[in-house]
């Protein structure tokens, strides 16, 4: 359905922790996904791919509370902070973009479904803006996808003792 680069999801795990800040939740549904946004956010990811190895771990993304958590930490790596700032985002611009995107494809994987409705607070622009782009956000490649599955496994290995 939709393929975020892995990097956008070890910073946001868990998503859950967003649905408790009512301003991260009111930001995200308020946000307009555009082209120019998605261009710099594709050029984002790929600059921020050498630097792949600096990035948070899955452990320590669970810590994130808030955008601004996330925000804090992004800015606190100068080469990741200037590699998005050279693609022409904010720290705050790719993360807000990342959830808004992944908000409008659950939703419109929602609207697939037999009845399906928009959930409240999503944007159907966006929902649209994600139909009508689908291809170009599924072709953002991941900077490395075995970096949370490796984690994950670790955690569903059954504990020996």
């Amino acid at each position: 359905m939709l393929k975020l680069p892995v990097l956008v999801l070890v910073l946001l795990l868990p998503l859950s922790a967003f649905a408790e800040d009512s301003r991260d939740t009111q930001e995200i549904n308020r946000y307009v996904l555009t082209e120019a946004t998605l261009s710099k956010y594709a050029s984002a990811v790929e600059r921020l791919r050498p630097l792949a190895g600096q990035v948070a771990s899955c452990e320590e993304s669970e810590d994130a509370e808030s955008i601004q958590a996330i925000v804090t930490r992004i800015d606190g790596n100068p080469a990741v902070k200037a590699a998005l700032q050279s693609a022409g985002l904010t720290a705050r611009e790719y993360i807000v973009f990342s959830l808004a995107t992944f908000q409008a494809g659950l939703a419109a994987w929602a609207l697939e479904q037999p009845g399906g409705t928009l959930p409240p607070g999503f944007q159907k622009q966006n929902v649209d803006f994600y139909n009508a782009h689908k291809a170009a956000i599924e072709a953002i490649k991941p900077l490395d996808e075995s970096a949370c599955d490796e984690y994950a496994e670790e955690e569903d290995e059954p504990v020996e003792g």
